[in-house]
């Protein structure tokens, strides 16, 4: 029976590819010269540090430019409220998103049994499996799913005919 997966996953190698170069231009750009600005990636979390707000804002946007050019949906990114460490410096976390939460399975899975496609839609850990017993109608499902959830960078994988 023809399925496929959908998933929610940024490709972690070009996330620490675009911190390594954010890091690379924060430590080149003359107006962070002498300021505590950085970053850094520990397992699914950017951390970005700063003298001020104003400061984590622009780091942050150097982030969103790299992952930008290097093909990562920055619907990826759960930007956290900055926090005040030691002294005058400020720190924000950045959470990378990997795998579809409950919630969003479960609305998944209620789109696509109310379509009135002939699929069905499976909770799978963190994906969405879909079967069906034509490839057309999978790919009408995955048309639907594009549309109805454009605020999420789902992908779909492991097609099966």
């Amino acid at each position: 029976m023809p399925s496929f997966d959908t998933v929610l996953e940024a490709d972690f190698v070009e996330v620490k590819n675009a911190v390594d170069n954010t890091a690379k231009e924060i430590g080149t750009r003359f107006d962070f010269k002498g300021t505590s600005a950085g970053i850094e990636l520990k397992d699914k979390e950017i951390t970005l540090f700063g003298d001020a707000d104003f400061q984590l804002q622009q780091v942050e946007d150097i982030l969103r430019n790299k992952l930008t050019k290097r093909n990562v949906d920055v619907r990826f990114m759960d930007i956290q409220p900055s926090q005040k460490m030691g002294g005058d410096k400020v720190k924000q976390t950045v959470k990378i998103k990997n795998g579809i939460e409950a919630e969003l399975a479960k609305k998944l899975q209620k789109l696509i049994k109310e379509s009135k496609l002939k699929v069905q839609a499976a909770i799978q850990g963190d994906a969405v499996r879909v079967t069906g017993a034509k490839r057309d109608d999978l790919q009408a499902a995955m048309a639907l799913i594009r549309k109805d959830l454009a605020d999420h960078p789902l992908s779909f994988n492991n097609f099966r005919d």
